[in-house]
């Protein structure tokens, strides 16, 4: 919130609260009048019709107090002046409301610079006037005869650093409260602003994880469905073509079928259940820890080419370098890019494609390259959903890696994941050595 905040208008319920308190000032200062009338305090007091003009003149407007407070104020101190100039018996309410009067320029002003104008110079009038009557005193004996004007430190000279003293406590008061009233009313705004940002924030994000946690499973049904399926739809091919002549043959294919079909059945168990348990996860751990559950890693690169040689492509695995230990979400990233890729492999590059799955270690950084020798011009042009290589970038980019992928010159399609090291932490068994 700025320094140039605007306090809000009161509601109607505060105007007719305000309304019943200036109708209650006028009642107090009608019965304080009657009293002091009473009493006889003053010699030659102001008719009463002048009296009920002051009277009206200082308390009803406080009904507006806290819309017009400058406007007020200003009527305020003049019926104050006026009743204390003509004599109007009354000394009390007449205090209490100029007393009000301040205060609500100070906690109702919507300009903090008209709120100090118009209180400064109605304080200097009132020290102005103070002076001016003490001024009268001092100078004609027959005000207050009995007090001893002689010295410094003479009886009036006590008098008027008395009255000089209260009016400073008076309006000193009043400029006080009622700036410290605005400033609590500004912190309450503050902390109001602010408890809606944090709601709005709360409820941002939780939409967001919602979004966020269905992408993560259409990401994973993505993977383990796309990889088993396409084999399965290939080793079925493969059956149906030599079952009448090699039904050998096709019995391999259909164990392929096989094997593939519990795999993904297997896949999908786990991560359904991580998906009804989220607490099974380790305290501490991230979504991402919690989504690597699945125990695929580096290690099972091996498993992942050998089954997309069995699917009918042939398919190599290379290791570059001295292995790294790589935390369990890099290894686990990494493994499902490698699916995707060879799952497009067996989509897209046609028949007679080969793929080569490259795994380098480069002192601070991993690089896997998933290469083909088949139709990589055509899969460039839009063939699929692209559903894919969104999946494998948003896994890159949750653990810093990026992603590249497009045709090579001379032939195939080229998918290159880069994952920094730095960081990593926990260690991952890696492979070592290579696998024609």
């Amino acid at each position: 919130m700025t320094d140039d905040w605007v306090r809000p208008l009161p509601d109607s319920a505060g105007v007719r609260r305000d309304a019943l308190g200036a109708l209650a000032m006028a009642i107090g200062a009608t019965l304080s009048l009657m009293l002091y009338t009473r009493v006889g305090m003053f010699e030659e007091p102001a008719p009463v019709w002048l009296s009920a003009i002051v009277i009206a003149a200082l308390t009803l407007p406080l009904a507006l107090r806290r819309r017009y407070p400058e406007a007020v104020v200003v009527v305020v101190a003049i019926a104050f002046y006026l009743g204390q100039q003509f004599a109007v018996p009354e000394l009390l309410v007449s205090q209490i409301v100029m007393f009000v009067a301040i205060y609500s320029v100070g906690a109702w002003s919507r300009s903090r610079r008209a709120a100090n104008i118009v209180r400064l110079l109605i304080v200097v009038f009132m020290f102005g006037w103070v002076a001016v009557n003490l001024i009268i005193t001092v100078s004609d004996p027959e005000l207050l005869p009995d007090v001893s004007r002689s010295g410094v430190f003479s009886a009036f000279a006590s008098f008027a650093l008395i009255n000089f003293a209260t009016n400073v406590l008076y309006f000193g008061g009043a400029w006080y409260f009622g700036n410290h009233m605005w400033a609590a009313a500004r912190e309450r705004a503050e902390l109001r602003r602010r408890t809606a940002e944090l709601a709005e924030e709360r409820e941002h994000s939780m939409h967001q994880a919602v979004a966020l946690d269905r992408v993560r499973i259409a990401r994973e049904l993505h993977d383990v469905v796309a990889h088993h399926v396409s084999v399965m739809g290939v080793q079925a091919g493969a059956a149906r073509r030599v079952l009448e002549r090699d039904p050998a043959m096709a019995s391999e294919s259909l164990e392929v079928i096989e094997s593939s079909a519990r795999s993904a059945v297997d896949e999908l168990h786990r991560l359904l259940t991580t998906l009804r348990d989220p607490g099974s996860a380790e305290a501490g751990e991230t979504d991402a820890a919690a989504e690597a559950s699945s125990t695929r890693g580096l290690e099972q690169l091996e498993q992942l080419v050998e089954s997309t040689r069995a699917a009918g492509t042939p398919t190599s695995l290379v290791i570059v370098g001295e292995p790294h230990p790589v935390t369990t979400i890099v290894g686990f990233t990494l493994y499902r890019v490698a699916q995707e890729a060879l799952t497009n492999v067996r989509k897209h590059a046609g028949d007679g494609a080969t793929a080569e799955v490259r795994l380098r270690y480069l002192g601070d950084r991993v690089e896997l390259e998933v290469t083909d020798t088949g139709l990589g011009r055509g899969l460039s042009r839009g063939r699929g959903s692209g559903l894919g290589h969104l999946g494998m970038r948003e896994r890159l980019t949750a653990v810093g890696g990026t992603l590249e992928t497009g045709p090579r010159s001379r032939g195939g399609y080229l998918v290159r994941a880069v994952v920094p090291l730095g960081g990593t932490a926990a260690p991952q068994p890696v492979l070592a050595g290579a696998t024609a």
